[in-house]
């Protein structure tokens, strides 16, 4: 077995790089919020946008700082599973996390093809080439180590943020008439729209657990994470809460929001300029959150070959730059043949997928504070067992809704949603013929 090759020369990362590939990680930018309105009604929209994230995010986020704070270990996630579980639920962990990250990921060069068909028209034929540039050249860049990602993050980060601070100074400082605050209600809301509406909402906050598998190539890491995510999740929430209230405010089409995104909103405030420099964003956005998201799950594929889950040559790292470079490609072929799929049902299986994920991390939380009390904790939620059993509660019922609403759709919603339950199954299939396999050997 190929052993990880010292890192203490290598150079790590510090505060600022790592909020950007936390923004690019997390957000993007608003890019994907569009079809909210539709969805949720112009009363629900920012109802659901401050009470989401508060059930949905924060105990996420609690629970990654704790749990980070007392194993910053490469693999992340995997590595915390596995020490209060045991291998066969880190491989539930890591299996799912992959899954849900190949769907998640084959959204962004999709996503870039759209927004470039604002610039190009012409594009739309030849998506696929231009997805598959995204990805092996995105897979290149990975190669070349956590840095030069961290520095491309910066910069795509102020390229995603820049359209919307101009969006949102010519909204407020231009403003002529009365600007009216929606009634926040979610009255007359269905439940099939309302699961569609937390979906779109959960899937544009997900992923703080993923930032964490890099944690060893991280200066200072407690310290760093720390004031890193609470500072990505304040910017994230405050340009969310923005974009949706400045597009409502133009009384924009829900539906014609959803086809062409936020660009129609610039389009309408300040004319084609704007909408062309919302649309680079868009582009940039795509671009950024596929190399942040890849940057993190190729970490895993590698921690799941040292422990004999996954084949001992997806571990093995690059001679130069000392990236798990096989991972990277691995990563990079499967999401080449899921570039086809729908935006809706990518989002769908999506959350599904990570949402059971991220429960093993809670189980993990609460099983180190009955095993391991006494276990060095940096950062530690001021709550007892019984209250994080509570915690872990909000989430859960946001995520039994989402997927109930799934269901319960008159449409074919409940079809992705199948088929990410029959996605999470595959776990324990796929873990059979691993034992089978080692008795083999």
């Amino acid at each position: 077995m190929i052993s990880p090759a010292p890192r203490s020369n290598l150079k790590k990362l510090g505060i600022l790089p790592l909020i950007a590939i936390i923004f690019l990680t997390v957000s993007g930018g608003p890019y994907g919020l569009e079809p909210l309105l539709g969805h949720a009604g112009k009363n629900g929209a920012l109802l659901l946008l401050i009470i989401t994230p508060i059930l949905w995010d924060i105990p996420t986020i609690f629970t990654v700082l704790e749990l980070n704070s007392m194993m910053p270990v490469t693999g992340g996630y995997y590595q915390w599973v596995k020490k209060a579980l045991g291998l066969r639920w880190a491989w539930y962990e890591g299996w799912w996390t992959w899954l849900y990250t190949f769907v998640d990921l084959a959204i962004y060069p999709v996503l870039f093809t759209e927004y470039a068909a604002f610039f190009f028209p012409e594009i739309h034929p030849y998506k696929i080439p231009v997805c598959l540039f995204i990805i092996w050249s995105s897979a290149g860049l990975n190669i070349l180590g956590i840095v030069p990602v961290g520095k491309i993050s910066v910069f795509l980060g102020a390229v995603v943020l820049a359209p919307f601070i101009i969006l949102f100074y010519m909204a407020f400082a231009h403003h002529a008439g009365s600007f009216a605050f929606p009634h926040l209600s979610l009255k007359g809301l269905g439940f099939a729209p309302l699961g569609l509406a937390l979906y779109t909402i959960m899937w544009n906050f997900i992923g703080w657990d993923n930032v964490t598998t890099y944690a060893e190539e991280v200066n200072k890491p407690v310290r760093t994470y720390l004031i890193s995510v609470f500072t990505a999740f304040v910017l994230i929430f405050s340009v969310y809460f923005l974009a949706v209230l400045v597009a409502q405010q133009t009384g924009v089409d829900p539906a014609k929001l959803e086809k062409e995104g936020f660009p129609v909103v610039g389009t309408i405030i300040a004319g084609h300029w704007l909408g062309a420099l919302l649309s680079f964003g868009g582009m940039a956005s795509a671009l950024g959150l596929y190399s942040a998201v890849l940057l993190s799950v190729s970490r895993v594929p590698k921690v799941m070959a040292d422990d004999g889950l996954l084949p001992e040559k997806i571990n093995k790292l690059h001679p130069k730059y000392k990236t798990p470079y096989v991972s990277i490609l691995v990563c990079s072929v499967v999401i080449s043949f899921m570039v086809l799929w729908t935006f809706t049902d990518l989002l769908i299986i999506d959350v599904t997928l990570y949402g059971a994920a991220l429960f093993l991390e809670f189980v993990t939380l609460i099983i180190f504070r009955i095993k391991l009390p006494d276990m060095p904790r940096p950062f530690k939620i001021p709550l007892n067992v019984y209250g994080l059993g509570l915690m872990a509660l909000l989430p859960f019922s946001v995520y039994i809704t989402a997927l109930g609403g799934a269901f319960y759709s008159n449409g074919k919603n409940w079809l992705p949603a199948v088929f990410a339950i029959g996605a999470l199954l595959s776990a324990e299939v796929v873990w059979r013929l691993i034992l089978w396999r080692r008795k083999k050997i």
